[in-house]
């Protein structure tokens, strides 16, 4: 499957490269992620304990507070973010905290990555949000 792309729509602009974390459960990055660490503290979360820091992050979409795009923000501010994220269907407080972290997103994918086999934990994934696709490395 290397080499694949898969077509989605753009969300936030920018291209990274990077590790797959997947989870099948919506986040808030308010209260679920330490904004200085990167890591996972919401023990409800099946990647809790996880370092979500240069991971590209798959998951169903955010939750919560709007505060939630300020921490995206915060985790970028302290090099912990996600080098990207995939979302079945972005919401408000993803989209808003990708685009003021320049943290390429891409969502409605043609194909769910988070259900199928088709992508894996560890696996590396190329986000081209500017574009609006992803490619399997």
């Amino acid at each position: 499957m290397n080499g694949m792309k898969i077509s989605g729509r753009s969300i936030s602009k920018g291209v990274a490269t990077g590790k797959v974390l997947i989870t099948d459960q919506r986040i808030s990055f308010l209260g679920a992620v330490d904004p200085l660490t990167g890591i996972i503290v919401d023990k409800s979360l099946n990647i809790y304990g996880k370092s979500i820091a240069d991971r590209v992050l798959i998951f169903p979409g955010g939750k919560g507070s709007t505060v939630g795009s300020y921490v995206i923000y915060q985790l970028k501010k302290h090099r912990k973010s996600p080098g990207a994220m995939i979302n079945l269907r972005a919401d408000t407080i993803v989209a808003a905290g990708a685009i003021i972290a320049e943290i390429p997103v891409v969502d409605s994918l043609e194909i769910d990555p988070i259900s199928g086999e088709l992508i894996k934990n560890g696996e590396e994934v190329l986000v081209n949000g500017t574009e609006g696709y992803i490619e399997l490395l």
